[in-house]
This record gives structure tokens, C-alpha cells and sequence, in this order.
């Protein structure tokens, strides 16, 4: 290669300009912190008031944390009128995956419990995403995003089941099960229209908050129907408050930036280290015990993410 020979004036432009943001910063370290703040969902919700359905929690924290996201950002307000009718079909479809997530997510943890719930939901958005993704006209899924990702969805059965296994036959919820799945397609298909519509040139934090804006007015007639006298004691009121204002608004805003330099596969597949920080907040906070078999599975979830957060290597 011929010598590349610097200039004082060249040197002083060079060093004008600023240096790029690691891949690692700009997609996977916002995606992880939004599945941190995840994290913290099952704990909040345990404190509130016997008396709240489950879907209603969900429901009331979008509702909350789904407004912020609108009415914070003028994109989002202003998003839909800059969109190709394409465009907007595909943000009334991804509205509605945002609101069909807690009102299947949380009934099937009624049913079938946290734990099977939690592994069938998230288990399957990875793998759902990557289908959705291919068969909609996207890159096919490489081998090791394959590999990293069933590795992340072994360890994650692992962590979650892990108290259960050995401890005999458990009921199955045939129900419970079919909603978590329809969870886990609902969690895909946001975040694949939202990677597109962020793909095509639109404002991360417009997209996120076009979509949980219409999913929060989507959602309402279920807290109106309902008794939402719960929502208004000081418990509740923390409780809403926490899942709107930290786990939808702050961790959506995370999301949505990391998806921008991150595909909706991989996204997908970060998040998994959602249950592994419940596991730990479980251990910390409420002074839970985990099996090894749980142990053994945090491990291999967390090899599995750092794999999927490393770079990959450019070849000459």
C-alpha cells in the first residue's frame, strides 16, 4: 500500500473530527440496558395490591409509560404524517403487537406461572423475530446469531426452570402456554416494525413513542371496564408509576436507540438477559435461592450475550 503522507493542515482536520462511537455503545450495551431495567418488572409488580387483575398491571404501566413516550417527543406526534401509507400500515401493525403484549403476556402467567411463562415468551421472540425477519424479505439469520441465540435460549430455560427440575410433574397449561406464545409473537413483531421503520430514516424516539402512544389509547378500555381502584392506593400508584415512568418509558427510549445499529434479531436476543437480572434481584432483593441447574443456565446465558454483544470481526 503506498505511504499516506500527512500535512499539517490534514493532521488539524483529522483531529476535528470526532471519533466514532464502538458498535458496542451505539447497539448492544442500550439493548442490555433496557433488558436491565426489564428486569425489574416481576419485582415491582409482586408489590402491588392483591386486588389488581394481572393484565390490568401490564395494561396500566403501558398506558403511563406509553403517553411519556408520545407526548415527550414532537417526532413521535408528528410521525405518522411523514410516513408512506406503507409506513403507516406498519406502525398500526406494530401498535398492536405493543398492546397485545400484556394482555397475553400477564394472563398466561396467571395460568401457567412466571417461570414457564417467562421462558416461552422470551425463549421464542428471538427465533420468531429471525423467521419474521427472513420471511418478510430480510437478511437470512447468519450461523452465529443461530448458535449465540439457542445457546442464550438454553441458558434462559436453564436459569428459569431451574428451581423445578427434579422436583416432579408439573400441570401444563395448555391456554396459559398458547398466550405466552402469542407473547412472544407479539414482542417480535414490534420489534421488527419498529427496526424497519427506524431502518427507513425515521427518529428512533418518534418511533417508540408513535407506537406505545397508540398502544396506551389502545389499552385504556381494559383499565375502564375494570376496577382500577387499586391504581389510585399508594402502593399501586408506585407500582404504576415504576412500570410506566422506568420500565416502558426509560427502557423503550434504550430500545429503541439500540435498534437503530442493532437488528431486531439480535435485539430480541439481548433482551433474554431480562430474566437473569430478575434472578438476581430475586436472590438479592427478596432473598430467593437458586438451584445449580439455575446457576449453570445464568452462565451459559451469559456467554451466549457476550458473543451476541461482540463485534464481528471484518474480514480483508
Amino acid at each position: 500500500m503506498p505511504n499516506r503522507i500527512t500535512t499539517p493542515a490534514s493532521a488539524s482536520r483529522a483531529a476535528s473530527v470526532p471519533a466514532p462511537v464502538p458498535a458496542a455503545l451505539a447497539g448492544p450495551l442500550p439493548v442490555l440496558a433496557a433488558a436491565v431495567l426489564w428486569g425489574t418488572t416481576g419485582t415491582a409488580g409482586s408489590l402491588a395490591p392483591a386486588s389488581a387483575p394481572a393484565a390490568a398491571i401490564g395494561c396500566a404501566g403501558l398506558a403511563l409509560g406509553g403517553l411519556l413516550l408520545l407526548l415527550s417527543d414532537r417526532s413521535a406526534r408528528s410521525l405518522p404524517r411523514t410516513c408512506t401509507p406503507r409506513e403507516r400500515r406498519l406502525l398500526l401493525l406494530g401498535a398492536l403487537a405493543v398492546a397485545g403484549y400484556p394482555l397475553t403476556f400477564y394472563p398466561a402467567v396467571a395460568r401457567t406461572g412466571v417461570a414457564v411463562a417467562t421462558v416461552i415468551a422470551l425463549g421464542s421472540a428471538p427465533v420468531l423475530t429471525g423467521l419474521l425477519a427472513w420471511l418478510t424479505g430480510g437478511p437470512r439469520p447468519t450461523a452465529r446469531w443461530a448458535r449465540a441465540t439457542s445457546t442464550a435460549v438454553l441458558g434462559c430455560t436453564l436459569l428459569v426452570l431451574g428451581p423445578r427440575l427434579g422436583g416432579g410433574a408439573t400441570t401444563v397449561d395448555l391456554p396459559g402456554v398458547l398466550l405466552a406464545a402469542l407473547a412472544g409473537l407479539s414482542y417480535a413483531a414490534y420489534s421488527l416494525v419498529g427496526g424497519r421503520l427506524i431502518g427507513h430514516g425515521h427518529p428512533s424516539a418518534g418511533v417508540m413513542g408513535a407506537m406505545f402512544g397508540a398502544a396506551a389509547v389502545l389499552v385504556l378500555p381494559v383499565l375502564l371496564i375494570g376496577d382500577a381502584g387499586w391504581a389510585v392506593t399508594p402502593r399501586g400508584a408506585l407500582v404504576v408509576l415504576h412500570l410506566g415512568v422506568v420500565t416502558t418509558f426509560l427502557a423503550y427510549r434504550l430500545f429503541g436507540r439500540g435498534l437503530r445499529h442493532t437488528s431486531a434479531q439480535t435485539a430480541t436476543a439481548l433482551t433474554l438477559a431480562e430474566p437473569a437480572v430478575a434472578a438476581v434481584l430475586g436472590v438479592a432483593a427478596l432473598g430467593e435461592r437458586l438451584p445449580a441447574a439455575s446457576w449453570c443456565g445464568l452462565a451459559v446465558l451469559v456467554l451466549a450475550l457476550a458473543v451476541l454483544t461482540a463485534p464481528v470481526p471484518r474480514r480483508r
